[in-house]
Order: structure tokens, then C-alpha cells, then sequence
């Protein structure tokens, strides 16, 4: 594989190869200026990987350069495929058609990119190769059942697992694997693509059911890539996704566009600081991941859509956000799919809202690259926010933010991003004990914020 400048692999920091790295937001002036957020994550990895799995060429622009992207990157090349860097965001892979993977030399280690190693696992089960998968010691931590059981049913066989289900683990991948009709037991976008992935080569339908909808960036990846796919209502809340077997992917372009999850921080920071005024371009409006916006827009604040339009089969538009008196609502379990990676800088805002904004549903949460639940109220403490915890919903009380820390992030990218978020509009500023895992998902977070008028200290 080619690439210019790759940053260090985040499984050495995670082993105490690298040092944390502490940073602190003041309370800042206002924040102003037009930014792009960098290329959506959950589109960049899965750009890859069909292009792995294409018969041709597929050129991605707007790829994310973090360190998640870039391992599975380095695993599509690992598998077989091409990959070469052209410039900034501006990627080649050659792919080797839906059947035509080498057997990696080396394990494929994935950092901290729970994404990138679920969706890789159906990618490689669903094919005659055996390979071996891990990552740092916060992917390490986090559960691998949910992928693996269907997999299984596949025919898929897991050769060696840690304790649990949990990384390292070998997978060796079926020769002729089985089509499945699998209801995912958890409102899971990654489980549900690992499935779809492993179905490709499968001679009949792979359907998935989810009782609550996730996001539909693997559908809508299969069909730009020519497979043949089918979605219908399941429930009140539900989809049924069917996948025709037997289909060859064709390269096809792929332009990715600004991640939400990652501007729902210079979102937040215009919300919360006196006198802001941002514009953030680009930015991905699927219908899947707004819960954010919408959430937001309940509670009061001042966020324009500008300039809607389609872009790579995906729907993009500008936000203008100006600062905002924001007031507490009730967040329904329903909604937590479309802003899962969201909720921790919802929190944030939470406490500067006026009364109770009550999140529910959150048990996913619990599962990410700390338990994010508990690290959220951790965080919300260090800096003097009244919240609670009952059973999987978090409630914040709102009102004036005292800030203080150190927040500790437990080598999560979006705890630190949110409690920064927070330092710029409390009275005391916010700490955070490490900054450096920030790089797995936005790499330019901190120049781009200090852009618009952020004083973050690291």
C-alpha cells in the first residue's frame, strides 16, 4: 500500500508505547469561520472495503485519514487489493472481485476501529481464507459475539478467540458460505453489514431484520456497487434488508462526504459559546444519522440547513449554526441508532441547557471504545454537572458549568472531544487526561477548532 506520512499505528500507544498527551479548553471567545469536517468514517472504511471485494478500479475522494481508516486501508492491501494513495483524501483500490482474496501473510491489526474489524470479519468469513484479527488494548475489550454467532451460522469457522469472544481471533472463512435470515438481537449497523458483507458470495438471500432501523450507508455502498438489494418497513421501527447471492461488485467512484458525527463537536462548541457563528460544509444529512440535529433543534438551537443536495448517493448540505439558549427535552430510546457516537457531546450540551434533558435507550453505549456511558457521567462529575444514571438512560440536570477535570477519556476519541467542547463555554475551562486517541477519527480537531477561535491547550 501506498501512503504519505502515516501516522503511528494507535495499537503501540495503547501497549505504553506512546505517551498521553493532556490538553486543556479555556473559555474562549467567539467562534467563527467555514470549516469542513473531515470525510465521513463510517463511508471511508466501507469504501475500501468494496473496493476490495470490485472487480476494476474504485477511486474515493474526501477519504478520512485517520488512524481507523488507514488500518483497514492497510488490511484491504493485507487481503489482496491495490491501494494507493493519489493525495489528500484522494485514494485508489484495485480490488480482486467478490471471491478473490490472498490469505493475509500477517495479522490484521485494526487499532481501535471496532468498525473497520466487525465489518472485515464478515468481508473475510464469507470467503476461502483464514486470517488472524486484533487491535489495541481498548478494541481488545470489546465484545465480538454479536458478529461472530451469525457468522457461525454462515459457516463460518472461529479457529481461536480470546476469553470471550473478544480479540485476538482467527477466523477461518467458508468456501461455499450459507445465505441466513438473522435478526440482529441489538440495533447494530455493524453487525448487520458484517452479515451482508459474509452473503455476498452466498448462493441464495442474506436478509437481515432489524427491529430498530441503523445506518444504511452498507445498502446503499451494495447497490452503488451493483449488487442487487431490497429494504422494507419491518415494525413500527424496523427494516428488512434483503441481498440477492451470487453478486459481482463493480468499481465504481465514491466520494465521501463530511462526517455529522465528527461536526457535531465545532456544532456543539457554536451552540454553547456566546457571540458564534459557524458554517460547516458538506455534511452528511442521511436520514440515519441526524438524531443529533433533530435532537438539538428540539431543544432550541439556531441551525440552518443550506444548500441541500446529492452527492455519491448520499444526501449533503451546509449547516449554519449560531449560538443558542438551549433547554432540556426527552430523547427517545428510538433514536439512539441515529446518533449513537453523538450522545457524549449531547451530554455536553445537556448541561448547559435550562432543566432536565433525559437520553434513554443507551445500552449501546456500554460497548463502545470505553464504556461511554459511565465515562460520560464520570466526565460530567469531574466538572460539576448534577446528572444520574437509571438503568440505561442518563439524565442531565442543565444549568451553569463550573468545568474543572482532568476528564478522564479512557482512550476514547469522542469522550475527549466532547469534554474539550465543554472547557470552551465553562467557567473554569475543562482538562482532559489524553488527547492523542483524537486521531483515530479527527485528526485536524484540534488546528481546525483553534481556527475558529478555540483556546485549547496541548
Amino acid at each position: 500500500m501506498s501512503t504519505a506520512s502515516s501516522p503511528a499505528s494507535p495499537a503501540s500507544a495503547a501497549h505504553g508505547e506512546g505517551a498521553s498527551v493532556p490538553a486543556t479548553a479555556l473559555a474562549s471567545g467567539p467562534l467563527n469561520g467555514r470549516v469542513r469536517v473531515p470525510g465521513d468514517k463510517s463511508v471511508s472504511h466501507r469504501a475500501l472495503i468494496f473496493g476490495l471485494f470490485a472487480e476494476g478500479v474504485t477511486e474515493i475522494t474526501g477519504l478520512l485519514e485517520g488512524e481507523d481508516v488507514l488500518n483497514t486501508a492497510k488490511a484491504c492491501a493485507a487481503l489482496g487489493a491495490k491501494v494507493e494513495r493519489l493525495g489528500e483524501g484522494h485514494w485508489r483500490v484495485t480490488g480482486v472481485g467478490s471471491r478473490g482474496l490472498s490469505e493475509p501473510d500477517a495479522v490484521l491489526d485494526f487499532g481501535n476501529s471496532g468498525t473497520g474489524v466487525r465489518l472485515m470479519m464478515g468481508a473475510v468469513g464469507g470467503q476461502p481464507v483464514t486470517a488472524t484479527f486484533d487491535g489495541d488494548a481498548s478494541l481488545r475489550r470489546r465484545p465480538m459475539r454479536r458478529v461472530l454467532d451469525p457468522l457461525r451460522e454462515m459457516g463460518v469457522a472461529v479457529v481461536a478467540e480470546a476469553e470471550g469472544g473478544r480479540l485476538p481471533l482467527t477466523l477461518k472463512g467458508s468456501v461455499a458460505p450459507t445465505a441466513l435470515t438473522y435478526e440482529t438481537p441489538v440495533p447494530s449497523a455493524q453487525v448487520k453489514s458484517a452479515v451482508l458483507l459474509a452473503g455476498i458470495g452466498a448462493p441464495g438471500n442474506t436478509v437481515v431484520i432489524e427491529r430498530e432501523a441503523t445506518r444504511d450507508h452498507t445498502e446503499r455502498m451494495l447497490a452503488h456497487f451493483g449488487a442487487h438489494v431490497s429494504v422494507e418497513p419491518h415494525g413500527p421501527h424496523g427494516r428488512r434488508v434483503t441481498l440477492e447471492g451470487g453478486a459481482k461488485l463493480k468499481g465504481a467512484p465514491v466520494a465521501v462526504p463530511a462526517d455529522p458525527s465528527s461536526a457535531a463537536f465545532p456544532l456543539v462548541a457554536a451552540l454553547l459559546v456566546p457571540g458564534s457563528e459557524v458554517i460547516l460544509t458538506d455534511v452528511m444529512m442521511n436520514a440515519f444519522r441526524t438524531g443529533l440535529i433533530a435532537t438539538l433543534k428540539e431543544m432550541g438551537a439556531d441551525i440552518e440547513t443550506l444548500a441541500e443536495r446529492s452527492e455519491g448517493g448520499e444526501s449533503v448540505a451546509d449547516l449554519r449554526v449560531r449560538h443558542s439558549r438551549l433547554k432540556g427535552v426527552e430523547v427517545p430510546a428510538h433514536r439512539a441508532p441515529s446518533m449513537i457516537d453523538e450522545y457524549p457531546v449531547l451530554a455536553v450540551a445537556a448541561a448547559f441547557a435550562e432543566g432536565e434533558t433525559i437520553m434513554r435507550g443507551l445500552a449501546e453505549l456500554r460497548v463502545k471504545e470505553s464504556d461511554r456511558l459511565a465515562a460520560v457521567a464520570d466526565g460530567l462529575a469531574a466538572c460539576g454537572v448534577s446528572h444520574r444514571i437509571e438503568g440505561d438512560d442518563l439524565i442531565v440536570t442543565g444549568g451553569g458549568v463550573r468545568g474543572g477535570g482532568p476528564v478522564k477519556t479512557h482512550m476514547d476519541h469522542r469522550i475527549a472531544m466532547a469534554f474539550l467542547v465543554m472547557g470552551l463555554a465553562a467557567k473554569e475551562g475543562v482538562s482532559v487526561d489524553d488527547v492523542s486517541f483524537i486521531a483515530t477519527s479527527f485528526p485536524s480537531f484540534l488546528p481546525m477548532m483553534r481556527g475558529l477561535g478555540a483556546e485549547i491547550l496541548a
